[in-house]
């Protein structure tokens, strides 16, 4: 028999009858301010449960099924989430970590299609091979992520902090980067036919000073104002895009195709290597 309790007030939210909550049923149970610190829950059931301001440090979540489940302003430290099952198609159906600290929690293969992950702290977080379309980001601080072969696309991560993060092989197709912190972040494509894509990505007003972009695809995405200085864009594919006003000032664009972007109001001539076609040379 095990009992869960509140952390701060050890009042008893649930009784389970099992000597272990690993593959237990926890569905649509109120588990607010749960304290399961080092639990094993690895592949339980908690579909539609409520453990927002819960304490979950430490625990094992891995291959545990958490659609519909609350965890507002929870906090997972170092959590194991490895293959949970915690997304849908519909976002009403998808796992909540609004306001959740989430800092070195491990999502390795872990399906958070729709997920909304707003406002969570999520530094150095592990999300390999994740699956994370359409998920909500918007203002999480994700510094130093590793995010390589992650699926990303028609998410939101605008005004996230990414400095630092490692998108090496993930696609992040018509993802919103609008406002988001990209410094010294590395999206270049991990090998020819593993690529970085942000295909029609919006990058509007993002710092990706300092970033890695090697042969990263980013085709049709939109550069509007950002700042791209001392970015790294040898052989990237990004015909179509627009950098208009964008701050290109020691980005090295050595192997680019440039004849198709637009490039209205961008000083290319303080870029590296940029083989700006004759009849756009004075382009303002």
């Amino acid at each position: 028999m095990i009992e869960i309790k509140v952390k701060e007030t050890g009042e008893i939210l649930a009784t389970v009858d099992t000597d272990s909550l690993a593959g237990a049923e926890l569905q649509e149970l109120d588990l607010q301010g749960a304290d399961l610190r080092s639990v094993d829950l690895s592949g339980a059931y908690l579909c539609h449960s409520d453990l927002s301001n819960a304490d979950l440090t430490g625990a094992n979540l891995e291959r545990a099924t958490l659609q519909g489940a609350r965890f507002n302003n929870a906090i997972l430290r170092q959590a194991n989430l490895a293959h949970v099952n915690a997304g849908s198609t519909s976002y009403t159906l998808s796992v909540v970590f609004t306001n959740a600290d989430l800092t070195d929690a491990n999502f390795t293969g872990a399906y958070l299609r729709n997920a909304e992950i707003q406002n969570a702290k999520l530094e150095n977080a592990y999300m390999c091979n994740a699956d994370m379309r359409e998920a909500d980001f918007h203002g999480s601080d994700m510094c130093s992520i590793t995010a390589r072969n992650a699926l990303l696309i028609d998410a939101n991560l605008g005004s996230t902090s990414l400095t630092g993060a490692d998108f090496r092989g993930s696609h992040l197709n018509d993802t919103n980067l609008k406002g988001a912190n990209l410094q010294n972040a590395d999206l270049s494509s991990l090998s020819h036919g593993n690529f970085t894509v942000l295909n029609l990505a919006n990058l509007e007003g993002t710092d990706l000073s300092n970033a890695k972009m090697c042969g990263t695809l980013a085709r049709e995405a939109n550069f509007r104002f950002a700042n791209l200085s001392n970015v790294d864009l040898t052989n990237a594919e990004v015909s179509a895009s627009n950098f208009k006003r964008a701050n290109v000032e020691n980005a090295n664009f050595s192997g680019v195709d440039l004849a198709a972007v637009i490039m209205e109001f961008t000083n290319f001539s303080k870029a590296l290597n940029a083989d700006i076609p004759s009849y756009k040379r004075n382009v303002r």
